[in-house]
């Protein structure tokens, strides 16, 4: 195992200040969530008083700090880093790994994949290597990229018939990850994919509509909708990660699971799946 340790950019006042801005919170409205005063807080955020480990910890809960950053908190005010970050190889994970793998192969004939903070794709099931046959090699070398995979021109983006929707929603996506977590290469990997050229698609099915013969569907949330073997599939997706994790590896798991948005999806799968 490893312990996340870097040399203090800055003071932890500073630090707390700009995380409590981000949130839009005021110090009275931290300090009744964290037991404390605002005076306290305005003395911490000043330099004037410095806070105590349980205090950061405390402060850094409140304003949801991502783990990998309470370990900064924590080493700009003068403390050991307390969250460690275990290769997600290491046996300590095996459990964790393990359970993983078996929740998305469950999710079968259904695409489900795991990513990590930069969308590198640690795991997926037989579901996505459906949605992914017949792209390049070039696009398949790992590390496998969620995001470059989705928009490349040569990647699933010529395949998806509602592009400019899905395009956005994994943009903006992208953009609410980069203001939590302050990270340098996955605003590398924003800049690079956001500049790939949009290909031109077939026109988008309209909200609503269902497959060949079905009755159109009302989607509750926008879906992707790509085009596999010459029909038009439908999904939904939802994204899970873990409940109060103690390692930075762990905090930066999340679970990807599409749900077919449509029974003519459903019968298409499952077809595939006997």
């Amino acid at each position: 195992m490893t312990v996340v340790a870097s040399e203090p950019a800055q003071a932890v006042g500073p630090l707390l200040r700009a995380w409590r801005e981000r949130r839009r919170v005021s110090q009275l409205e931290l300090a009744l969530r964290a037991d404390s005063s605002a005076r306290h807080i305005s003395f911490i955020e000043t330099g004037r008083s410095r806070p105590s480990e349980e205090m950061v910890l405390r402060l850094a809960e409140h304003l949801d700090v991502p783990v990998r950053e309470r370990n900064s908190l924590l080493l700009a005010a003068g403390y050991a880093p307390r969250y460690r970050e275990t290769p997600l190889d290491d046996p300590a994970l095996d459990a964790l790994r393990t359970g993983m793998e078996r929740l998305i192969r469950g999710y079968e004939p259904y695409p489900a994949l795991v990513v990590d903070a930069m969308y590198n794709v640690l795991a997926a099931n037989r579901g996505i290597t459906l949605l992914l046959d017949g792209l390049p090699e070039s696009l398949l070398a790992p590390p496998l990229n969620a995001m470059r995979l989705t928009l490349h021109p040569e990647g699933l983006a010529p395949r998806i018939r509602n592009l400019p929707e899905w395009r956005g929603h994994l943009l903006a996506q992208m953009e609410r990850d980069i203001a939590l977590h302050r990270s340098a290469p996955l605003r590398a990997l924003y800049e690079e994919v956001a500049a790939y050229p949009a290909p031109k698609t077939g026109p988008g099915a309209e909200a609503g509509s269902g497959g060949e013969g079905d009755d159109p569907v009302p989607y509750f949330a926008l879906p992707l909708l790509i085009e596999h073997e010459g029909r038009t599939l439908s999904f939904i997706s939802s994204i899970s990660t873990f409940n109060t994790p103690m390692d930075v590896t762990v905090a930066e798991l999340a679970i990807e699971t599409l749900l077919p948005a449509d029974p003519a999806t459903v019968k298409y799968l499952h077809s595939l799946g006997a």
